[in-house]
């Protein structure tokens, strides 16, 4: 009986401590959570005590921080992204918004009728630019918030690229740009959605438009692979690099929101695709390439 007594105080004893141990390393991890999160840093949380349970509590809360690092990083580089784009979109809407607004202050003094009509020329034109531009930020907000589900058909991508040329045919015109095209003979079917698909062509040649030195190469070739190459001699390989992100533009371009290649890459992704850019010796390379 002695023995028994003896026993179970050794196991009380045994016990108290792993409590009193387990509460201490409840406090450590305590501790350093709270020093986690008030302080912007790659730590995590250590554990010295060898019990099992109390090293899975730790580890179970350093994946936690792992995946709450990865939102807080991608949420401030949203957030520096958004104070970016205000800042270029603010820019790109004043500008036109001041030029409108000083022609007609121009035409309330103004009696010439052919100054009022050049006045008037220029004020529709900066319009026009105007409601571009808040089109592509309405086209880009629908596209992020309409999660139906894509609707899609057997497409024949030849004729789509082809359309998409000829929509834009008076644009590179009046750029002085002659577009070498090479559609192959065969027939390219994909499973893809029109509407998608001819956005990211004009997508494409808007941005062809913006950057080309004045001229433009548009192949399809025989494996369905979409080729839009020009010289581009301004840009950079660190530019290249930033040309899909959202409302990143180049110095060179201008009354633009930065979305039209983003969403190329957005409508592309959605529909199965690859979209890639290359920059070799002053010439800019935009490759797509669908599931066939």
């Amino acid at each position: 009986m002695r023995y028994l007594w003896i026993f179970l105080i050794v196991v009380i004893i045994i016990l108290l401590v792993k409590i009193v141990m387990m509460k201490k390393t409840a406090r450590d991890i305590s501790q350093q959570f709270e020093e986690i999160l008030k302080t912007d840093t790659n730590s995590l949380i250590t554990v010295s005590g060898n019990d099992r349970e109390m090293k899975k509590l730790a580890d179970n809360i350093n994946k936690q921080l792992k995946i709450l690092r990865k939102e807080y990083l991608r949420y401030r580089q949203g957030d520096i992204e958004l104070k970016t784009a205000i800042t270029n979109i603010s820019h790109d809407i004043r500008t036109p918004l001041t030029a409108i607004c000083g022609y007609l202050d121009l035409m309330q003094d103004n009696t010439d009728l052919a100054k009022t009509n050049e006045y008037v020329s220029i004020i529709k034109e900066r319009a026009e630019l105007m409601k571009q531009l808040t089109e592509e930020l309405f086209r880009y907000s629908v596209i992020l918030s309409d999660k139906s589900e894509l609707k899609t058909e057997e497409i024949l991508i030849n004729r789509v690229l082809e359309d998409s040329i000829m929509g834009y045919y008076a644009v590179l015109t009046e750029k002085e740009i002659s577009p070498k095209i090479q559609i192959t003979e065969k027939q390219i079917f994909a499973k893809l959605n029109k509407d998608y698909l001819s956005r990211i062509f004009n997508n494409l040649l808007n941005n062809a438009v913006k950057y080309s030195n004045g001229d433009l190469r548009i192949t399809l070739s025989d494996s369905g692979e979409i080729v839009f190459a020009n010289t581009a001699k301004e840009l950079s390989p660190v530019q290249i690099e930033h040309l899909f992100d959202r409302f990143y533009t180049v110095k060179t371009a201008r009354n633009s929101t930065g979305l039209g290649l983003s969403i190329a890459r957005t409508l592309t992704e959605e529909m199965g695709g690859t979209i890639s850019a290359e920059y070799k010796d002053g010439v800019l390379k935009i490759s797509l390439i669908f599931n066939l």
